[in-house]
């Protein structure tokens, strides 16, 4: 099973690449496949029947792409915000399941833009990230949903251009796990939250 902290390191580059500002989903975001032998293959298993190890094979992922997927949270460090369980599991199923085209934008040079950029600015990212998880109002599903597009709205225009083709995916797990939580939801204000959000960017 894959450790809470690792999942939560998934989860969070997932928003932080969602969010090019941070992505959520998050996430195994450079993981998009289930298994090295079948890249094409659907992911159906439960997400913590994986591994870490596992997903970063998986992808043959370059050694920046490693590092965006498994140090996302010393990049972060965020304190009070955090990703829903159910959150994560959406994301990162979306993530693993990218095509082949949506893989390909997973490169070496734009892993390391965005590398270089959540170090320059990951603690200015992750006080903002707090400061509206916050002041938002509960239940944690509208903290996480409302504080996250609000600071990706605050960041992505800034990102390196070398990453907008990675946020371009990222816009698309987003607004793909976004609607399936709304479509899930069994809590009404969640099911409201993740819809009022789907739109992204």
């Amino acid at each position: 099973m894959i450790p809470s902290r690792a999942i939560q390191r998934a989860a969070l580059t997932t928003v932080v690449l969602s969010a090019s500002a941070l992505t959520v989903s998050a996430s195994a975001a450079t993981a998009p496949t289930s298994t090295a032998t079948a890249p094409t293959s659907t992911v159906t298993a439960p997400v913590s029947a994986m591994t870490v190890p596992a997903l970063a094979q998986a992808a043959e992922m370059p050694p920046a792409c490693q590092s965006a997927m498994l140090d996302t949270l010393e990049k972060f460090p965020v304190v009070d915000y955090t990703v829903p369980d159910k959150v994560q599991n959406t994301a990162l199923v979306e993530f693993l399941n990218l095509s082949d085209t949506d893989q390909a934008v997973f490169t070496a040079a734009a892993c390391t833009a965005w590398n270089n950029w959540a170090t320059a600015n990951g603690k200015a990212i992750a006080d903002d990230l707090d400061t509206r998880y916050r002041a938002a109002a509960a239940p944690v599903c509208n903290k996480f949903a409302r504080s996250t597009l609000a600071t990706i709205k605050k960041y992505a225009p800034n990102i390196p251009a070398e990453t907008r083709e990675l946020e371009k995916v990222a816009k698309k797990v987003w607004a793909s796990s976004m609607q399936k939580l709304e479509t899930q939801a069994t809590n009404a204000d969640c099911k409201t939250t993740y819809g009022a959000v789907k739109a992204g960017w």
